[in-house]
This record gives structure tokens, C-alpha cells and sequence, in this order.
């Protein structure tokens, strides 16, 4: 499908080169899947009403090196495209970091409010027993009533979860599919607009490389790949602590994953000139080197998917065996 797309874009003019065309086609999806790319796990967060599954570590650390990395693109005078890009996701991290800022203490507050009524009502706990009595004096054996309706409800509540687990796997999966093809179709469609409207126009590689940046935009290049590179450490590490990676919308990292790819792709195809690409090192290294810690945190959700259902699923049957 990526080679017909091509052929056909490239068919609209004979005066556009393939290697032009293609930077401008990746860099047009690029930038349409860093617009949609925290989307995902803002929805998640809403649903849920929480984030603990994300790190703030990682946010924060993300955050610093987009605020470097646009500082470096200004100072070294990168296209708009990626100026624009990276104010608006300086912007789009400050709305995650704070709704996840927002929750927490929302959520703290909760546990805090739980906690005080559970230790104000400890001391209650010795004083119904009448009260116990007289719910259990049922006919049969005292207490068969109870064993039996939680061990009903503790094999229905496990296989409603294994059934909903599977819909909902399924389901994720053909969503997140879709989620991308759209992205796909949306930059290649503003990439042909843009094109068709004058708005973007490919630049010349012989005269459009720059011999040299500025040093200061250098080592803010260079600081934000390193930022790029060490935010997901802290995210990899929580899974890892937690076992877990419940909180977390694996749409965005998907998207993190292509859109990394297709803005290195982007440059790459622009041109491999010696003094461009010594340029764009900073951000190529910021783009491709993510994609392998993106990997690992795939692996993380393979992982703890099928530890966790099996820990949930072992827990409730070792439950309900105890109480019958």
C-alpha cells in the first residue's frame, strides 16, 4: 500500500524528485502522528480517572528535552515544520503532565479521606456481634450459605474477567490498527494539499544544506536526544517495579514508535549529504534511538498482560478454595 501511495503522489508531477517526495510524505505523517500521539493516553486517563500508570519522571524528562530540542531548532533554523511541531508538543506535554498532576492529588485525597473513615470505624468492629449472628443463622450449615455464594460469585467475577480480557485484547488491537491507518491517510492527505496549495515546496539539497549549525544549537540537540533517549528509563523501570503496565495506552506508544521512524525516515530521504546529516544528528539520534526502548516497553506489555491475568485468575481460585 506504502508503494502504490508513492507511485501515485509521485505521478502528480514529473518536476517533484522521488527522494524529495518521499521526505515530505514521511515528514507529513510524522507531524500528523506527534499531533495525535498524546491523545490516547489523555482519553485513557479521563476513562479511568487516573494516572498512575504513567511516570512523571518520564513526562518531566520528555518535557525538558522538547523545550530544549525547540531551542535548538530555532537557534539552528530548522524548517517550520519542525519549529511548529515542537512548540505544540511542549504544549501538549504541559496538558498531560498536569492532568496527571490533577489526578493524583485528586485520588490522594480520596485514599486519605478512605483511610480516615476505616481507622475512625476500627474500634466498631468487636461490637455487632449479635449482628453477625443472627445473618448467619440461615438454614443448613452456619456459614454454607456464604462459602457458597462467594465461591459463585468469585468463578463468575474470574470468568467475566477472562472474557472481558480477550474481547477487550481483541477489540484493542483491531482499534489501534485503524488509529494508524487513519494517521497514515490523514499526513499523506495534508502532505498532497499542502503540496497542491503551494503551502510546502521542496527545497533545494544543494543549496538548502547549511555547512554548520551553531554550536549553542548543537549541544541543545544533542541535550535533547539525551532526554529523548533517558525518559522512558524511568517508565520502563515503574513497569518493571509494578509488574504491570495497566494505565498505560499502548496506541501511544505506537504512534511514539512510527512517528519516530517516519521523522528520521523524513530526514534521511531529504538528503545524505555529510553536513546535513551532521546537522540533524541530534534529532535523528533523539528519533531512532527511542524506538528500541519503545520495543522493550512493547515486550513489557506482552509480558505483564498474560502475568497478570494468570496472577488474578490463581488468586481468586486460591480464595475461593480457602473459603469453602
Amino acid at each position: 500500500m506504502a508503494s502504490i501511495l508513492i507511485t501515485g503522489l509521485y505521478a502528480l508531477s514529473q518536476d517533484l524528485a522521488t527522494q524529495e517526495a518521499l521526505s515530505g510524505i514521511f515528514g507529513s505523517i510524522s507531524l500528523a502522528t506527534w499531533i495525535f500521539l498524546l491523545v490516547p493516553q489523555l482519553i485513557l486517563n479521563y476513562k479511568t480517572g487516573s494516572a498512575d500508570g504513567i511516570s512523571l519522571a518520564f513526562l518531566t524528562v520528555w518535557l525538558i528535552g522538547d523545550a530544549t530540542n525547540l531551542a535548538g531548532a530555532i537557534w539552528a533554523d530548522l524548517v517550520p515544520t519542525v519549529i511548529a511541531l515542537a512548540i505544540y508538543f511542549c504544549i501538549a506535554d504541559f496538558v498531560l503532565i498536569t492532568q496527571c498532576l490533577y489526578y493524583n492529588h485528586l485520588n490522594a485525597r480520596r485514599s486519605a479521606r478512605h483511610a480516615s473513615i476505616q481507622s475512625n470505624g476500627s474500634d466498631t468492629e468487636n461490637s455487632p456481634l449479635l449482628t453477625r449472628r443472627r445473618s448467619s443463622d440461615t438454614i443448613g450449615l452456619p456459614g454454607s450459605h456464604r462459602r457458597r455464594s462467594s465461591a459463585l460469585s468469585g468463578r463468575r467475577d474470574s470468568l467475566s474477567k477472562i472474557v472481558e480480557e480477550q474481547e477487550d485484547e481483541g477489540n484493542g488491537w483491531a482499534k489501534n490498527s485503524l488509529s494508524i491507518l487513519g494517521v497514515i491517510v490523514v499526513g499523506a492527505a495534508g502532505w498532497v494539499l499542502a503540496w497542491q496549495s503551494g503551502v510546502w515546496k521542496p527545497s533545494d539539497t544543494d543549496t538548502g544544506v547549511q555547512s554548520s549549525a551553531p554550536l549553542g544549537a548543537e549541544v541543545l540537540g544533542y541535550f535533547s536526544a539525551v532526554c529523548y533517549l533517558g525518559a522512558r528509563i524511568p517508565q520502563i523501570h515503574k513497569n518493571y517495579r509494578d509488574k504491570s503496565c495497566e494505565g498505560l495506552a499502548l496506541l501511544f506508544f505506537l504512534l511514539s514508535l512510527m512517528g519516530n521512524a517516519t521523522y528520521g525516515l523524513g530526514i534521511l530521504c531529504h538528503s545524505l549529504e555529510r553536513d546535513y546529516l551532521i546537522t540533524n544528528t541530534p534529532w535523528l539520534i533523539g528519533s531512532l534511538g527511542t524506538m528500541a526502548e519503545d520495543a522493550v516497553i512493547f515486550v513489557q506489555f506482552r509480558m505483564y498482560a498474560k502475568g497478570n491475568g494468570q496472577g488474578e485468575v490463581g488468586s481468586e481460585s486460591t480464595a475461593v478454595e480457602e473459603e469453602a
